[in-house]
């Protein structure tokens, strides 16, 4: 009867839309987003019977203590060709991509699938080629071999990472029979069909079967936060048959039962499987398996069989695909770039098809040019094409993709940094675990949110209660609880009268109220060292049996049949007749007692909803009590009614016969069990209610409220239900009075059918809008939803919560954000442009699966207002300048090409083409794209309005890209034609004329050098000793580099390649060239800084007018910390919600005592008497 009576298997889920029955999985595609409602709505369960009746195709067979079985050849599966494997995986996993053979050809690969890349080794191979060669190679070469190596040595210093992760998880120690005896093996060694010995706090190293464990009832408490991030314990059970015979090591040496299971899959809620064992047939199911990445807690010794090792366990089919994620500005580079091509091939194409007409009229004719080749000007011309592809592709420099990888992973290590968004008490600082998206955080639109855990604290505590119509709890000094010796210190009460009352022992009802807190439960107590532990299911539980035991009832242990308290110092047991467990609809649970005096007494506590309906005609305080429900859930606590009815002993009897049947049902034995306990729940009479808070995590709302003034539309998602959602969302002021909110209860069928032109709103009147919606309905409220200010999607699985993402991504065309704590966000995190984990109550799935991560809620306004919208300013600031840098240098070639015959001579000495992006220029807008902020961050904050630029994309787009280009076509028309005026008719000081073709080039590189230096001097607006330095640095490289370039000696060592000899140092020493270059730089600067001076006074951005003002404001900062703002509360419409928060199941355990045992002592820790370990079920009703 035991398993019978704790059949928590596979109906857990199946009543209401919960985690476990979409399960989290990765390889379901949007195409799945209109999956019917009907397996959120409850269908019947499948119970014990059916189970062994229709097995899945059940083809993984598993053989106890036999290796050698499982090489048999029809366990071999074709690998490639004729090369055969074992089907069963080894217990070593592989994280990594690359190793040694492998790591050049697979990076150089994967490398050179960006466009980029291969463009520029296009570039090489053409260079090589020697007629159409106009730049030496080593222009291309020099800086493509630097991209590659540091792109490269980034990947290889990742992967060393996940090298050393999993030789260090492989190699971790672990007790396995072998010989029949227990050796020490690692890992990387264990087989299927091994038996495993695992000790207390042990890592459990493959998905087993539980044979035996230490505990009674071979029970195995397992923590599974890696899995499914619920710190609470979990527990774990043996098949009885296989406990009682396999202890010793000589039973598990002979141990020799086959396995047959289902094949390897992601489906962390099920498991089906068969054991044949002495000729007898066993049903397997999840409760009896121990899953990889969990750990063993609170029991010494336990023994599994191993049935799937390592790529073949859920927790490794379930790391799934990561998407790859791209940002906004990444496309467009990409398309600007290929914009970039287009217009190299047609410029190309033009001055190819120049030199052509050029060589047929003047060129053949000049017998000064006669080359000795005898090419026909066709030919010629299309030489001249591909000279000058090669000479403009400086237009798309290969430095761009180098530099925006280097600002990014200084953008990831200021966030890694920000002491702001570093959390002291966890010790956890932010973290940035990609680097490719930051700018992305300055555009986002839409922010999906968790609930539980992300916006709450998933603390609770006891608040207020109400009484035989009293309402206590609104005082204002703490109680003192020295008078009770067992009282746990941290739990905080302010009423003193309510104490009083149960002290002085005259009100009953506050007895009665007491009482009932202390027995109606199903809270597991630690006796550790004299204090008592109490492991509660849920954190409501906990809270509730924790008050009871401060006003002087305490819990004190309970076995299979008996729960004992001690009742103001009186130490009583009562007899437990039967546990009426809690479920998602019936919303209550109720325990029948036998008191020591003979009475038999039920107590139950429920929603109001459900206990309202069922109360005795003459039950008093009916009025009251509602009155302050309405009360307690105006202020957003979660509240539950308390009630009692006496039974005599023959009601009893008749019912518990009824009972007793309804438990052997072997149909649908829930629906039974629920009509049999309705009989008895009514007629009740009610106590009270009390009423606890579910702590906001620290400034929320204030985080929320910033957030929404930056036009950003925040939607949470949640498994709770409609009334406690819409209370979180007031409270955490998601939800404001001045907003209208809308219920989706039901698909809107007159709002579709209404609206004929789509371009309509659905809201006509103005004002604010919220909507309040049920999961399923969502695909029909995209666009009406997406008008609210806020959303609150209630009762949602984690598929759907990905769903919802995907829908607004795919039809809204927006930049989407989904934060979350736990298991059951990862798949929504992993589907938006921007996944944040929260690393906090909850395991660290979250944290694994997101591109950023911190400890507190708050951080979000920081991460995006701040360094979002730097790291978005930056990034624009950067490309609009290197597009306007790399256009006025090369197209000084095509204006020179005019007077060269279209010949593809270039307008600079060849080392200045190649050190130009690397060392000359690359520096300040480098350092541009890392420093730059127009405000600080207190301004920031301060002016969410600030960020609105960012959403709508108007800092680096199309019309941006132009601009920068006609600025620099306007620059370079400067750069060539005014020394090329001043070069015209001139003569040098001492008679030689400085017009050569060398000293020309010189002079315009200088002009370029000063006027791209200056250019971004004033476009830079946060100057710090770094920029200054990089400018005037920059400066003093060329030149440095200039005179050694052209110095007489190294062209004596390499007189092919350095043929400038002297050309500076003669040029520079002409005044009249200085001069040239003066005029040069002042007329390329003069318009620009005019058309800013415009700007800013005539149509100032709102950035421009905070800078202004950015003295007084900051100011007002200073005085606004020195008084602190008053915070009203207060809200007017009633919201009911209930806390009862813990999956069903547990009461079966308790009931059929297979859980009641010795404790072996839990974890040590608190100074306080009493702990409390919530056990975090479903997160929701």
């Amino acid at each position: 009867g035991a398993k019978m009576s704790r059949r928590r298997a596979d109906s857990e889920g199946s009543m209401r839309p919960d985690d476990e029955v979409m399960p989290y999985s990765d390889d379901e595609t949007d195409d799945e987003l209109d999956t019917s409602e009907s397996e959120a709505e409850g269908e019947p369960e499948v119970t014990q019977a059916h189970v062994e009746a229709s097995l899945p195709d059940v083809n993984w067979r598993v053989k106890a203590n036999d290796r050698p079985y499982h090489q048999q050849p029809q366990f071999q599966k074709k690998v490639f060709l004729c090369i055969k494997k074992s089907r069963y995986s080894g217990n070593a996993i592989k994280t990594y991509k690359y190793n040694v053979l492998t790591f050049i050809p697979l990076n150089l690969y994967e490398q050179f699938k960006r466009a980029a890349n291969l463009y520029f080794l296009a570039l090489l191979i053409l260079q090589i080629i020697p007629q159409i060669t106009t730049l030496p190679w080593y222009t291309t070469l020099i800086p493509l071999v630097v991209v590659l190596g540091i792109t490269a040595i980034k990947d290889l210093v990742d992967d060393l990472a996940r090298h050393r992760m999993d030789k260090e998880i492989n190699n971790r120690k672990c007790e396995v029979l072998l010989n029949g005896s227990f050796q020490d093996s690692r890992w990387r060694q264990i087989q299927v069909g091994d038996v495993v010995r695992l000790k207390k706090n042990d890592f459990i190293p493959a998905d087993l079967l539980l044979l035996s464990s230490s505990n009674p009832n071979s029970l195995c408490y397992v923590e599974t936060a890696e899995l499914d991030g619920e710190t609470n314990l979990k527990f774990k059970m043996g098949l009885r048959v296989t406990d009682e015979m396999l202890q010793e090591e000589r039973q598990l040496a002979d141990f020799d039962a086959l396995i047959e299971c289902e094949e390897p899959n992601n489906r962390l809620d099920k498991f089906l499987g068969m054991m044949q064992w002495k000729g007898e047939r066993y049903p397997l199911e999840l409760d009896n398996m121990l899953l990889r990445g969990c750990k063993v807690r609170n029991t010494d010794v336990c023994h599994g069989l191993v049935i799937f090792a390592g790529g073949d366990t859920k927790i490794m089919k379930n790391s799934g695909k990561t998407r790859f994620k791209r940002t906004k500005i990444d496309e467009l580079m990409n398309y600007m770039v290929y914009t970039i091509f287009a217009v190299l091939i047609l410029v190309a194409a033009g001055l190819g098809i120049g030199h052509t007409f050029w060589y047929e009229q003047i060129g053949s004719k000049a017998w000064y040019l006669y080359d000795g080749l005898n090419y026909n000007a066709t030919y010629r011309g299309f030489l001249s094409f591909w000279g000058y592809i090669i000479v403009l592709n400086t237009m798309v420099p290969i430095s761009l993709y180098v530099s925006v990888e280097v600002i990014r992973l200084g953008q990831s290590k200021f966030i890694n940094w920000d002491l702001q968004m570093y959390f002291a008490e966890k010790d956890t600082p932010a973290k940035a675990r990609t680097t490719t998206l930051n700018e992305q955080l300055g555009q986002i639109q839409y922010i999906f949110s968790d609930k539980t855990g992300t916006l709450t604290q998933n603390i609770m505590e006891f608040k207020k209660c109400t009484i035989a119509g009293r309402s206590y709890g609104t005082g204002i000094f703490p109680v003192d609880w020295s008078w009770n010796q067992y009282a746990d210190q941290k739990f905080q009460f302010m009423d003193h009268l309510l104490v009083a009352n149960v002290k002085s022992k005259k009100d009953k009802d506050a007895m009665e109220f007491f009482k009932l807190l202390s027995l109606c439960h199903t809270v597991m107590v630690d006796n550790k060292d004299g204090d008592l532990v109490y492991q509660a299911a849920s954190p409501d539980e906990g809270a509730l049996v924790t008050a009871a035991r401060n006003f002087g009832f305490v819990f004190l242990s309970r076995t299979q049949d008996t729960i004992t308290i001690m009742e103001m110092g009186q130490e009583k047991t009562y007899e437990m007749l039967a546990l009426l467990d809690f479920n998602s609809d019936r919303k209550r649970m109720s325990i029948i007692l036998k008191f020591p005096d003979g009475r038999i007494r039920l107590y139950c506590k429920g929603a109001d909803t459900v206990i309202y309906e069922r109360l005795s005609t003459n039950t008093q305080h009916h009025q009251t009590t509602q009155e302050a429900l309405d009360i307690f859930a105006n202020d957003t606590l979660r509240t539950l009614c308390l009630c009692y009815k006496d039974i005599s002993a023959n009601e009893y009897e008749a019912w518990s016969r009824k009972h007793k049947e309804a438990q052997l049902v072997m149909g649908d034995r829930e629906a039974a069990l629920d009509s049999v306990y309705e009989e008895v729940e009514k007629d009740l009479m009610l106590i009270g209610a009390t009423a606890i808070e579910d702590k906001l995590q620290d400034g929320v709302p204030e985080t929320i409220a910033t957030l929404a003034k930056a036009d950003i539309k925040i939607w949470v998602l949640t498994g709770d239900k409609k009334e406690t959602a819409e209370n979180i969302g007031y409270s955490c002021s998601l939800l404001t009075d001045d907003m209208t909110v809308h219920y989706g209860e039901d698909p809107p069928t007159n709002f579709r059918r209404a609206r004929q032109t789509p371009e309509e709103p659905f809201f006509t009147e103005t004002g604010k809008n919220a909507l309040i919606i049920t999961g399923g309905w969502l695909i029909d409220f995209v666009d009406m939803a997406c008008e609210c200010e806020a959303v609150i999607c209630c009762r949602v699985t984690p598929k759907q919560k990905a769903n919802v993402v995907s829908l607004v991504k795919k039809y809204k065309k927006a930049v989407t954000l989904s934060i979350g704590d736990g298991a059951n966000d990862v798949n929504m995190i992993k589907t938006a442009d921007i996944g944040v984990g929260i690393s906090g109550q909850e395991g660290m799935q979250a944290v694994m699966s997101s591109d950023y991560a911190f400890a507190q809620f708050r951080y979000l306004e920081r991460l995006l207002l701040v360094h979002g919208r730097w790291s978005y300013i930056r990034m624009c600031k950067f490309l609009r300048f290197f597009f306007f840098k790399n256009f006025s240098f090369t197209l000084v070639h095509f204006w020179y090409s005019f007077f060269n015959g279209y010949s593809s001579q270039t307008a600079y000495e060849d080392w200045f083409i190649t050190l130009y992006n690397l060392a000359y220029s690359s520096l300040p807008v480098l350092l541009v794209g890392l420093l730059d902020q127009d405000v600080n961050d207190r301004l920031s904050l301060k002016f969410p309005k600030l960020y609105i630029p960012g959403q709508q994309g108007l800092l680096f787009n199309y019309k941006n890209f132009f601009i920068s280009l006609f600025h620099g076509i306007f620059v370079s028309l400067i750069i060539f034609f005014i020394p090329y005026g001043a070069f015209l008719q001139t003569m040098g000081q001492d008679g030689e004329a400085p017009s050569d073709y060398q000293s020309f080039a010189v002079v315009t590189a200088s002009s370029l050098i000063f006027t791209v230096s200056l250019q971004i001097s004033l476009d830079t607006s946060y100057w710090t000793f770094v920029n200054c330095f990089a400018v005037l640095g920059s400066i003093a490289i060329y030149f440095g580099f200039m005179f050694d370039i052209h110095s007489a000696g190294i062209h004596v060592i390499f007189p092919s390649v350095f043929t400038f000899t002297g050309a500076a140092s003669n040029a520079l020493r002409q005044p009249y060239l200085w001069l040239t270059i003066i005029l040069t730089v002042g007329i390329s600067l003069l318009p620009v800084i005019c058309i800013q001076f415009l700007y800013k006074t005539i149509w100032p951005s709102v950035g421009d007018k905070v800078q202004r003002n950015r003295k007084k404001y900051e100011l007002q900062m200073e005085e606004k910390k020195k008084k602190p703002e008053p915070f009203q509360r207060g809200r007017r419409s009633r919201r009911s919600a209930y806390a009862f928060s813990h999956s069903q199941g547990y009461a079966g355990l308790i009931s059929s005592g297979q859980s009641i045992r010795r404790r072996p002592a839990a974890r040590s820790g608190a100074n306080a008497n009493i702990r409390e370990i919530p056990h975090r079920g479903a997160e929701n009703i």
